[in-house]
């Protein structure tokens, strides 16, 4: 009899019933969508802000004080007067988070004369530098991806896979503009000690300081200040996860943690994390995150995640409020036909029972498709905005039934107390 009645219900209104589920499957698949895209943005918001620099500077232990505040320079000329060994860069690899290190170069600086014997300071480093890791595996890392808003004015990047990159730098645009050089002109730098003869692979324009620098291989600056294996820094590209309070304190000081805490800080990618590993496999260093970076990270992120919320919330708002006036409508429509039940004996709990079981079989069918609709938009967002596809968690399914059940009985409740204040002498009465 039950279901005779449901059925019967939802075929005989079967207009009101296709707007209710339409209604429940945009709300279902805006939430979808959002909420996907929510548990996914982490890493996209990540992998966007990596075009934009390094997050982790690593530098010398011995040096980090003294060459920060004093900016100390050795017998060499270089900047700095303690190293860090080229040799340990593959160890970056080797930590915890290694997958989550996406690019790094080392660097290394020092002073040399010019033919027209201005002094330029030049900056060793990798470009596309291949190296073999520890671990059996390889990779391609430095400054060409690194450093990927660098305009070239002219010429190209230096590709270290060339049998003469060692010979070939790139030159700052104010640099060049002074100096009258070009692309393939070639020049002999002279340091502290030894000179090379090298060839102008391009001419770059990076909008800051760098433009009044040379950028040449790790191995060119080396021989001109004699430090061969000896780098003076290393610059780091990782996907972090944004601070809380827990990796601020750990920050200061990660042995005052409880063992609980430590665990969990050291495996959660917070930025504080990351660094203490690196400081872990890299001798004598100290590892420290761009602030700049890391809190613009952390910003962005939650700011995106907050207006995915809103959005999520307004559209199962809204999905409420119209379910609300299409299940009342429905009601109103069938006032005599509820009044009839009461007036023979039925109980207005079993009709509540009964219009709910009709409004719930709706809301599951605009549930499915709404859910797959969500997908179909969660997609077009991943591809339009990251240009990469959303991957969908599970965890989703039980969040967007719960929501839809919610936002399906909290609008059904005016159309519930609309049933149980009916009386039916006067809608009987009004029948005649």
């Amino acid at each position: 009899m039950l279901f005779r009645m449901i059925k019967g219900a939802l075929f005989r209104q079967r207009g009101k019933m296709l707007l209710i589920a339409f209604t429940i499957a945009l709300g279902a698949s805006l939430a979808t969508s959002m909420i996907n895209v929510m548990l996914d943005v982490g890493d996209k918001v990540n992998q966007e802000l990596k075009a934009y620099g390094a997050n982790i500077v690593v530098k010398p232990q011995d040096s980090t004080l003294l060459s920060d505040i004093y900016d100390v320079e050795d017998e060499s000329g270089a900047i700095t007067s303690a190293w860090l060994r080229e040799d340990e860069l593959g160890k970056l690899k080797t930590i915890f988070w290694a997958f989550n290190i996406v690019d790094f170069a080392p660097f290394s600086q020092t002073e040399a004369i010019l033919p027209s014997e201005n002094t330029v300071e030049v900056v060793g480093t990798w470009f596309n530098h291949h190296l073999d890791l520890p671990t059996g595996e390889s990779l391609d890392a430095g400054v060409a991806s690194l450093r990927s808003w660098w305009e070239l004015t002219e010429g190209t990047w230096i590709d270290e896979q060339t049998v003469d990159a060692e010979n070939t730098i790139m030159v700052g645009a104010l640099v060049a503009q002074r100096e009258n050089l070009h692309a393939g002109d070639t020049l002999t730098l002279r340091g502290s000690a030894s000179q090379r003869e090298v060839t102008v692979a391009g001419v770059y324009d990076a909008g800051g300081d760098e433009d009044e620098q040379i950028y040449a291989p790790l191995d060119l600056v080396q021989a001109l200040n004699d430090t061969e294996g000896k780098i003076a820094s290393i610059e780091v590209s990782a996907l972090t996860t944004p601070d809380n309070d827990l990796a601020r304190r750990a920050a200061q000081n990660p042995k005052a943690l409880s063992s609980k805490d430590y665990e969990t800080w050291y495996c959660t990618a917070y930025v504080s994390a990351v660094c203490y590993q690196i400081t872990e496999v890299i001798t004598g260093s100290v590892a420290s995150a761009v602030r700049q970076v890391a809190d613009s990270e952390g910003a962005i992120l939650d700011k995106t995640q907050l207006l995915m919320i809103l959005i999520t919330a307004l559209s199962l708002v809204g999905s409420a409020l119209g379910i609300s006036n299409l299940v009342t409508a429905s009601v109103m429509e069938r006032a005599q036909e509820i009044g009839l039940l009461k007036a023979i004996g039925a109980r207005d709990r079993s009709i509540t029972g009964v219009l709910m079981t009709e409004i719930l079989i709706t809301a599951l069918v605009g549930g499915v498709v709404g859910y797959f609709m969500g997908f179909g938009f969660a997609q077009l967002i991943g591809h339009s905005v990251f240009g990469s596809t959303i991957e969908m968690k599970p965890l989703v399914i039980p969040v967007v039934a719960a929501l839809i059940g919610l936002v399906t009985m909290a609008g059904s409740l005016p159309a519930i107390r609309m049933v149980l204040r009916l009386d039916p002498a006067e809608v009987l009465h009004g029948g005649h």
